[in-house]
């Protein structure tokens, strides 16, 4: 697989992608990354990639020919990305779409804006992290890239890792883990884990990702109640 950055901070993505998870894949030869300066598609002496909003207000906009030029040479064979805090929320369905994708190459706007033209003509796809605004578009591409690239298979030496994560197949949190020591500052471990029953702890930590669910996400609950992945009768009790 190969991610595409475009970005006006290149520096910003050096160390993120040779650590960790990234990095692996990468010395694995799993995944490419191609981060591009989007002042490297400039035409002024200034290397200018932003301008006055038309209409007035505060804040600069980032303009749209150094964005349509940089895809323009890579050439993408994939979804073009464009984050954003008016796209749609980001979700682990999205990770594993873009997951299955030959190429994916994300847009890091900055600023107050970015041209609309870029969303309209340039993107495949708008998407936000949240309902919140960050300085740019780069950590919201590192936060992408790190979620697409665990589910590359062989990145992961433990597929049931990823498998046991939270929404991964319904749409409830995992639950609590712990490990040793076994009691820490008057708090212990739930007896039922070192227990050696199986099913028993399976159905323990079923019932934990449930009712977290239910208390912290009540719109995954109302999700998996849609789907029938949960019981009705447990969403009254």
């Amino acid at each position: 697989m190969r991610i595409n950055i475009v970005t006006i901070f290149p520096d910003f993505f050096r160390d993120p992608l040779a650590i960790s998870i990234p990095g692996r894949a990468r010395e694995a030869g799993l995944v490419e990354y191609r981060v591009v300066d989007l002042r490297d598609h400039t035409h002024d002496r200034h290397r200018t990639v932003d301008g006055l909003p038309y209409g007035g207000g505060a804040g600069m906009v980032m303009k749209p020919e150094p964005f349509f030029e940089a895809v323009e040479t890579l050439n993408p064979k994939g979804p073009v990305v464009l984050l954003s805090p008016r796209g749609r929320v980001f979700r682990h369905a999205d990770a594993v779409r873009l997951s299955l994708e030959e190429e994916v190459t994300l847009l890091c706007g900055h600023y107050k804006d970015v041209d609309q033209r870029v969303a309209d003509e340039l993107a495949t796809d708008e998407l936000s992290l949240g309902d919140f605004v960050l300085s740019g578009g780069e950590v919201a591409a590192l936060a992408v890239t790190d979620a697409v690239v665990r589910l590359l298979p062989g990145v992961l030496g433990d597929h049931d890792s990823a498998a046991s994560d939270s929404f991964y197949e319904a749409p409830l949190l995992s639950p609590p883990s712990w490990t040793r020591p076994y009691e820490y500052r008057g708090r212990s471990v739930p007896d039922v884990l070192r227990s050696g029953d199986h099913a028993r702890i399976q159905a323990f930590r079923e019932r934990l990702a449930r009712e977290l669910t239910r208390e912290r996400r009540p719109d995954l609950w109302a999700e998996a109640l849609r789907r029938g992945l949960v019981d009705g009768d447990e969403h009254e009790g």
